[in-house]
């Protein structure tokens, strides 16, 4: 069964966007759309986690969860998403990234 796959990069190197690129649409800078099978999408997401280098990324997927989606992160990023009572949401660290 497939389902919807977002995935939104940031400062990701020239070879990881060629590389989502083919797999994927970019509907805006760094923003990628596709509709794949828990397999495929597992397999973008490990291509993503081993090119990202010093940048970050963000994959959503529809999931039958109460939200309707499942989402992971890799990289330094102020928002992450967190477990609460089984619903996932997004908190917001207000501490400075370290540089």
């Amino acid at each position: 069964m497939s389902a919807m796959v977002v995935v939104f990069v940031s400062n990701a190197p020239p070879r990881l966007r060629g590389r989502l690129a083919v797999w994927l649409l970019e509907v805006r800078a760094g923003v990628y759309v596709g509709n794949y099978s828990k397999r495929t999408r597992e397999m973008i997401w490990e291509q993503v986690t081993g090119m990202i280098d010093d940048g970050d990324a963000i994959m959503a997927w529809s999931s039958p969860t109460d939200a309707g989606f499942e989402v992971e992160t890799v990289g330094q990023n102020r928002r992450r998403p967190v477990d609460f009572d089984g619903l996932k949401l997004i908190a917001f660290d207000t501490r400075k990234s370290p540089v």
